[in-house]
């Protein structure tokens, strides 16, 4: 009794930890944090209890872009020349070309490409007084070689050859 007591509290104050990570992806990400894939925008969290029995929380802001696609469909007299990248085919096919996006995505532009040639038509004649060619009909009176250019049934130019011989 009379005697001083003195007491000592060692006092720990332990707090919570978070983090926010900002991520932007194609498609998918995949939070290394917690191992889920996510496919869509936006905020999410993950909260687990520390061995201090302190809340530590985490956030992921995640923006995910798409993979873009464009398609176009040709027709052409002989060659085309695609101004997606500048090579010039003279083949029907279909044909892909891959870029970067400005997001950092894919971009993959396709080509229906249809390759129409350009026809010629060679007709050798030989009768007597005038002739009228039926492909321009004119009629001639004198022998020679004739040449009329028209369109075919693709819209490419065909080339009508008439080599006349009147007797």
């Amino acid at each position: 009794v009379g005697c001083t007591q003195h007491n000592i509290l060692n006092l720990i104050i332990s707090t919570g930890t978070s983090t926010v990570t900002n991520a932007s992806a194609c498609g998918s990400y995949t939070w290394t944090l917690n191992g889920v894939t996510y496919t869509t925008s936006g905020i999410y969290t993950h909260t687990i209890q520390l061995a201090s029995g302190c809340i530590q929380t985490d956030s992921l802001i995640l923006t995910i872009n798409s993979f873009t696609t464009s398609s176009t469909t040709i027709s052409a007299c002989n060659s085309y020349t695609w101004p997606v990248n500048g090579i010039t085919y003279t083949l029907s096919g279909t044909y892909t070309f891959v870029t970067i996006d400005p997001t950092g995505c894919d971009h993959v532009d396709t080509l229906h490409l249809t390759i129409h040639h350009v026809t010629d038509s060679v007709l050798n004649v030989t009768t007597c007084g005038t002739y009228t060619w039926p492909a321009n009909g004119v009629t001639y009176t004198a022998s020679g070689t004739y040449t009329f250019t028209s369109l075919n049934a693709n819209g490419c130019t065909q080339f009508n050859i008439l080599h006349l011989t009147l007797t």
